[in-house]
């Protein structure tokens, strides 16, 4: 039910069961844009992708990989940069400065202050997996996304801390309900605008999320 998304990944660094060989630096290969213009590929263009722009395999070597020429395999690749169409994200300070503004608007249901951070054309998506109550087709517009966010806060029942906190190796917020955490959001800017945001309320896809940053938060009466 309701539209699909990556599971959010935390900072290695801040989730205190893991592994200190598995914590390495997130880079913008796992980033949510990427992962998720990944999931609409071939699994020719993911293949040849992956290998050539993420892990630096010449078309030569994939080529002796997968069984085909050089020229089969850097055609999937080019198809599946075009589908990707992501350029590096904003810069991460810039990138947690918007999104440290968004965290404000939202706090104060100020509906001006979100429009102006959100592109007028951004996109809305959350993921409940059919087990929370969340928006189950994509909202589209800066203006209509404002409106949603702050109908949302200003009905929802109980206590919510927002927390800024690095999500599949970007700048992001996670919400806590009561303590329990309930919802991550990604972002994805463009020209100083936020053009995309991820929310994902899938309470099986926030268990890596257990523990992570508990301290810090501001609270809110809404998510």
């Amino acid at each position: 039910m309701g539209e699909w998304i990556p599971e959010p990944l935390p900072d290695p660094t801040e989730v205190p069961t893991a592994d200190p060989a598995d914590r390495v630096t997130l880079d913008e290969s796992v980033g949510m844009a990427f992962l998720v213009a990944l999931e609409s590929m071939t699994p020719a263009q993911r293949v040849a992708l992956i290998l050539h722009d993420v892990f630096r395999y010449s078309f030569a070597e994939i080529a002796e990989i997968t069984g085909r020429t050089p020229a089969a395999c850097r055609e999937p690749a080019s198809a599946g940069r075009r589908r990707v169409r992501v350029s590096r994200p904003a810069a991460v300070v810039h990138q947690a400065e918007l999104v440290r503004d968004f965290k404000k608007a939202w706090e104060a249901q100020d509906i001006n202050a979100l429009v102006g951070l959100l592109d007028p054309s951004a996109t809305f998506t959350a993921d409940g997996g059919g087990l929370v109550v969340t928006a189950i087709e994509p909202i589209v517009g800066g203006v209509e996304i404002a409106q949603f966010m702050v109908a949302v806060a200003s009905s929802v029942p109980g206590e919510f801390v927002i927390r800024e906190r690095t999500v599949n190796g970007q700048p992001g917020l996670l919400v806590q309900k009561d303590g329990v955490i309930a919802a991550v959001y990604a972002f994805d800017i463009e020209d100083d605008r936020i053009t995309r945001i991820w929310a994902v309320r899938n309470p099986e896809k926030l268990r890596p999320w257990s523990g992570v940053g508990q301290e810090g938060g501001v609270g809110a009466q809404g998510t």
